[in-house]
């Protein structure tokens, strides 16, 4: 009786129930699910991006920094922060004018921190005499002895042109034909190439994400910078010693077959070529519309960058070895066997003739209304630009063969007797005496110099 008095009960509650939601329209809400709630909103994050210059760490102010459709300006500590919705891994683009950009990875995951290093142009040594008119004057890099050593290395054989730099790793060949990559910081082998039976008496070049090397296997090699690994050759069957120049995509430079050639390295063929019959050791010098180029036959000739037709030829008295140099409408060329420098104006028009008496196989630097040159007599000199007298000289401690170089209002000189020797530019006192060196002296960056001697470079820096 008790159950079925319960049963009874609970049929009448059932049924009112029933009754009070006909009449309301109200059921009883079950709960919602998860997944049909409300997303709560993503939570932003700041990335934090540090931009600073890769040669001198200093700070960036200004520089801009983009991750994914964001963008911010680092302040005056080079400080970026960008805000973002999500924390993955993202690629940071920074830049700033004057500065090679560069894009990293960002791993938020792990934090939500990185610091960018940008690499301002001027302060990079990318080709032989240091600009395409091979002056051979580096006005941006501030560095000047007295130096400590950093740090040195080995090539192995014989250094015969100096290493040019770009980005925190220098890039020098021997005469082996071996190319190492060495970076600035350390002196570490990033990688190194050696192609079988080549010989090298050359600088490489550095274009964009290339290495451009001219080999005496008559090869002309374009290296991936990152690896060493090689892109592509192009042959051209006669020993080349021209340290390549390259200007809009195209390689200029001589060989000993007595040909100019214009290699365009984007479409891998030749642009033009130029044949002067005599052979041809100088590098080209590039201004303006014209290359001009130094031969056996004593000639400055001066060609057409377009399309190689000749605009003039002058005659220096003696053969030329080393590279012309162009600044201020002047050519300045070194004569080997005629043991002077010649001055030109840019129009082929005879300026004067310095003579020394002995070989001068130096390409001459210009810098400051002044030309800088050394001979096989041992002497180093400074000669005036308009006129070709006589500022000064110095003992270089031996005959020298290589290029002059001028960095921060100090002029430098290799002696093929073991000795680098750096001179004020200006009064010509003598401000650095270098027990090692051989032929070209000194490339570098805006961090650290870099001296040259027989096999082995020394990365200086000043001591203060």
């Amino acid at each position: 009786m008790r159950r079925l008095a319960a049963a009874a009960v609970t049929t009448v509650i059932v049924a009112l129930a029933s009754a009070c939601s006909l009449q309301t329209g109200f059921v009883p809400a079950e709960p919602a699910p998860e997944a049909a709630q409300k997303p709560k909103p993503a939570k932003r994050t700041n990335a934090l991006v540090t931009v600073v210059d890769g040669d001198t760490h200093r700070r960036l102010n200004g520089a801009r920094v983009v991750i994914g459709r964001r963008a911010g300006y680092a302040n005056t500590r080079g400080l970026a922060s960008v805000g973002l919705k999500r924390r993955t891994a993202l690629e940071v683009r920074a830049s700033k004018p004057g500065y090679t950009s560069r894009v990293v990875r960002m791993p938020f995951r792990q934090r939500r921190e990185v610091t960018v290093k940008l690499y301002r142009h001027a302060l990079q040594w990318t080709m032989f005499g240091a600009n395409p008119r091979r002056t051979s004057a580096q006005t941006d890099i501030k560095l000047r002895p007295p130096f400590k050593v950093a740090w040195s290395r080995g090539v192995g054989y014989l250094i015969e042109f100096p290493a040019v730099v770009s980005e925190g790793v220098a890039y020098v060949g021997n005469y082996r034909g071996h190319v190492y990559a060495l970076r600035m910081r350390d002196g570490k082998v990033a990688w190194r190439y050696r192609p079988s039976g080549s010989k090298m008496a050359s600088s490489p070049a550095v274009v964009g994400r290339n290495v451009v090397v001219h080999g005496m296997d008559g090869l002309v090699r374009v290296l991936d910078r990152r690896n060493g690994r090689v892109r592509f050759t192009y042959r051209i069957g006669s020993p080349i010693e021209s340290s390549p120049v390259v200007v809009g995509g195209i390689d200029y430079f001589g060989a000993w077959n007595g040909r100019v050639y214009a290699l365009d390295l984007r479409r891998r063929k030749l642009r033009w070529t130029y044949s002067g019959g005599y052979k041809i050791t100088s590098s080209a010098a590039l201004a303006g519309r014209t290359l001009y180029i130094g031969d056996y036959g004593g000639r400055l000739l001066a060609l057409s960058a377009r399309s190689g037709r000749l605009r003039f030829a002058r005659s220096v008295g003696g053969r030329i070895y080393g590279t012309p140099a162009v600044a201020s409408g002047r050519v300045f060329v070194p004569s080997s066997t005629g043991g002077s420098l010649t001055a030109f104006t840019t129009g082929g028009r005879y300026l004067w003739r310095v003579s020394t008496g002995a070989y001068v196989y130096s390409s001459p630097a210009v810098w400051a209304g002044r030309v800088f040159f050394g001979s096989y007599n041992g002497r180093f000199y400074s000669v005036s630009a308009s006129s070709g007298r006589v500022l000064w000289s110095v003992s270089a401690g031996g005959p020298v063969s290589g290029a002059a170089v001028v960095v921060a209002a100090v002029a430098y000189a290799g002696s093929t007797w073991g000795r680098i020797t750096g001179v004020d530019a200006k009064s010509g006192r003598v401000l650095l005496s270098f027990p090692h060196g051989e032929y070209v002296p000194v490339s570098g960056n805006g961090q650290r110099l870099l001296l040259h001697g027989y096999s082995r470079i020394w990365a200086v820096e000043p001591r203060t």
